[in-house]
């Protein structure tokens, strides 16, 4: 059986985005709560009955989470242009080696705009 499974995770972070014109919004320092979508694909063991435990999903993304959770997303390393697009490029670069079925990461950045990362 061919499945497809999916993990949540907030955080909350400020961030401006450098590479917008000057007067935008999101040229000015804001924050958002952040909610991400962690996609794992692929067959079941019939002998197991279940792809991933979703507590190595959890166990992959708490790290990542720390390292976001109440900073400003323009100081961490490879966020230098935080846009949702960078974002979930870098929690995919992040996860995919602990969970080599990784087929997506979804970031929302507020609930009526979203990001998906496949990486290609």
């Amino acid at each position: 059986m061919h499945v497809k499974l999916s993990k949540s995770f907030r955080f909350e972070a400020a961030h401006w985005l450098p590479t917008f014109p000057e007067g935008h919004k999101c040229r000015r320092m804001h924050g958002h709560s952040f909610l991400v979508d962690v996609e794992v694909e692929g067959e079941v063991e019939e002998s197991a009955g279940y792809l991933v435990d979703y507590g190595v999903i959890k166990q992959a993304i708490e790290p990542v989470c720390k390292e976001l959770d109440h900073f400003v997303l323009n100081d961490i390393e490879g966020l230098e242009n935080p846009t949702a697009e960078n974002i979930s490029r870098w929690i995919w670069e992040r996860l995919a080696v602990s969970l080599p079925l990784l087929t997506c990461v979804r970031v929302h950045e507020t609930c009526t705009s979203a990001c998906e990362y496949r990486g290609n």
